[in-house]
């Protein structure tokens, strides 16, 4: 497949690394305004860094959008013209809905919306995505591209934002958990170093057992504690200290602020 990319930062870039690692592109188009912050992309065969947006539309089959919300109409507007039925277009633009992007490039396009995260350039993303009416057809080939960077499901657009919430968020949020864990294991007496990894490590082999075994993660729970035990005794000091209801208040004012967006 020809692959363009329109907005190389943060996000854009996993979702470059991430494909570059799989076996879906023939050629792969990236865009940035200051490209010579990933020139070193041009010298990977098939692979072209240019500032050029309408170049990459025009070389590309698939083209994702992966722009900063403010300058999403902008840039869809500058290559709505070049957008031909040959095209997919795939958003992953916070906030932006599907019907906005019918408004500037017609709903006879097939677009589809999605929400991956940064874990898309280790290839372990969760990307949710749906479609407008034109692009239900392609909707498969969208999974099959992004489960070859992860694991990807079909929901219904008015959960877009619930799930960038859980999906992309939920990154950051997964990560400071993790360094809660390390810190207080530096506390407990280990080097920080070691205290890390024995911290996603253990994060790792949890999310495996959950995997593996189809269970409820209180299951998995109910195997580690015993009466009267230390485990037992650390979750209910985290739970008196308000671990659930951070995690769910967090969730839920992040949710509220991108509504808002």
């Amino acid at each position: 497949m020809k692959i363009a990319i329109i907005g190389v930062g943060n996000l854009g870039l996993s979702i470059a690394k991430g494909l570059l690692i799989s076996d879906k592109i023939t050629s792969l188009y990236l865009t940035k305004n200051k490209i010579s912050t990933i020139k070193e992309y041009n010298e990977i065969e098939n692979v072209f860094v240019t500032n050029d947006n309408i170049e990459a539309v025009s070389n590309s089959d698939i083209i994702i959008i992966s722009v900063q919300p403010n300058d999403a109409l902008y840039v869809l507007e500058n290559i709505k013209k070049h957008i031909q039925e040959n095209h997919i277009l795939i958003s992953t633009i916070t906030g932006l809905k599907i019907n906005e992007i019918e408004k500037v490039i017609g709903a006879d396009k097939k677009i589809i919306r999605s929400m991956p995260n940064t874990a898309i350039s280790v290839r372990k993303s969760l990307t949710c995505i749906c479609s407008n009416d034109t692009g239900s057809q392609f909707l498969d080939l969208c999974v099959s591209i992004f489960n070859s960077v992860g694991k990807a499901i079909i929901i219904d657009e008015s959960k877009m934002q619930s799930a960038t919430v859980m999906c992309a968020s939920g990154i950051a949020f997964w990560m400071r958990i993790i360094r809660a864990m390390a810190q207080g294991g530096v506390e407990l007496g280990f080097e920080s170093k070691d205290s890390l990894e024995i911290s996603y490590r253990t994060a790792q082999g949890a999310i495996s057992l959950l995997e593996k075994n189809k269970t409820h993660p209180e299951e998995e729970i109910d195997k580690v504690t015993t009466p009267s035990g230390c485990t037992i005794k650390g979750i209910i000091e985290m739970e008196n200290k308000g671990l659930s209801s951070a995690i769910i208040h967090g969730l839920i004012s992040s949710h509220e602020k991108i509504n808002n967006i």
